[in-house]
């Protein structure tokens, strides 16, 4: 087995993007995007141009994880970063998020943003709110409800935030 590697995505990574995007967006669980985004529109929404930039991470030519770092607003709002995080369902548990995480982290850093910003992490999602509290993220606010669970209904989603 060869080590994991993350690195910038390339076009011709979305064909093994895609099949990750889709079954985490259609479980209806962590993201607020329509389970029933298409293909065209998935790509459209995760493989921004720049400044934004995607990233994967690979082993034994395997994507196991996808990450999107991109301004968290623009203009004179700019300066705070914002991400997504995506990881295959077989590779769960085997470090690749957090891998992910403190690598986007890192280049939010090198890149000059002042703090990381995301704007809906799904209250019952405790595995990710685990991992950015673990990375130095707190909760800075709380929306009730605000977040339509395919399974559990309406739940809450948190805003966390950290200095860079």
């Amino acid at each position: 087995m060869t080590s994991r590697t993350i690195r910038r995505a390339t076009d011709a990574d979305w064909a093994r993007i895609w099949p990750i995007w889709h079954a985490i967006v259609a479980a209806g669980e962590t993201y607020t995007w329509d389970p029933g985004t298409g293909e065209t529109e998935a790509r459209q929404v995760w493989m921004l141009p720049g400044p934004a930039e995607v990233w994967v991470a690979e082993q034994d030519g395997v994507i196991e994880g996808t990450a999107l770092l991109k301004p968290n607003q623009p203009g004179l709002g700019a300066h705070i970063a914002n991400a997504g995080f995506m990881v295959a369902a077989g590779a769960a548990g085997k470090g690749v998020g957090r891998a992910l995480a403190e690598r986007i982290v890192d280049r939010a850093r090198e890149l000059g943003y002042r703090g990381m910003q995301f704007n809906a992490v799904v209250g019952t999602n405790t595995r990710a709110i685990r991992l950015w509290k673990s990375l130095g993220f707190e909760i800075v606010g709380t929306i009730p409800e605000a977040f339509r669970h395919a399974r559990l209904g309406y739940v809450d989603l948190h805003i966390m935030y950290r200095r860079l």
